[in-house]
């Protein structure tokens, strides 16, 4: 049975790399608001966004962060994960910048978003896995991600039940 976890990601510039981690079937993922619905969404200010994002998050057993170049210090991304983590959720990541967008390109790596958060004084750094895949064409890092994504997810779902 696959998990049904929250995909969290810097959305316009990593979407298209969100999506291939999303076809891989391997979980079920939340569906993403199109721009349309997400432009009413941001037009309703920080309280309607943290609704939307909490209500993505209800039910899921994991969040899983896509870290592109400018995942890390975002506030909403930061706010899914400790989201997801004081809702007793696994939390993993997973660097996707040698994945291609529409138009082939990669981009640089990012950094770990789980340095810029902390939970209870501790740096979510310290006990989050965030995984990068080690090869740097798409094909490879796609087939890397599909053969490992269920079991991060799984570990990460034992690392947050005993911490």
């Amino acid at each position: 049975m696959a998990r049904s976890v929250f995909y969290s990601f810097h959305y316009v510039p990593d979407n298209q790399r969100a999506a291939k981690v999303r076809s891989i079937g391997a979980v079920e993922g939340n569906k993403p608001a199109n721009d349309n619905d997400w432009e009413t969404i941001k037009k309703g200010g920080d309280a309607a966004i943290q609704r939307w994002i909490d209500g993505q998050m209800a039910g899921r057993s994991c969040a899983v962060v896509l870290v592109g170049a400018n995942t890390a210090g975002r506030k909403w991304i930061n706010y899914e994960i400790l989201k997801a983590w004081n809702d007793e959720k696994g939390v993993v990541g997973i660097h996707i910048h040698n994945l291609t967008n529409l138009a082939g390109e990669t981009t640089r790596k990012g950094s770990n978003p789980f340095s810029r958060v902390s939970a209870r004084s501790r740096s979510m750094a310290s006990v989050v896995k965030c995984y990068d895949p080690p090869y740097v064409t798409s094909p490879n890092v796609y087939s890397y991600i599909k053969d490992n994504i269920a079991g991060w997810i799984e570990e990460a779902i034992v690392i947050r039940k005993n911490n």
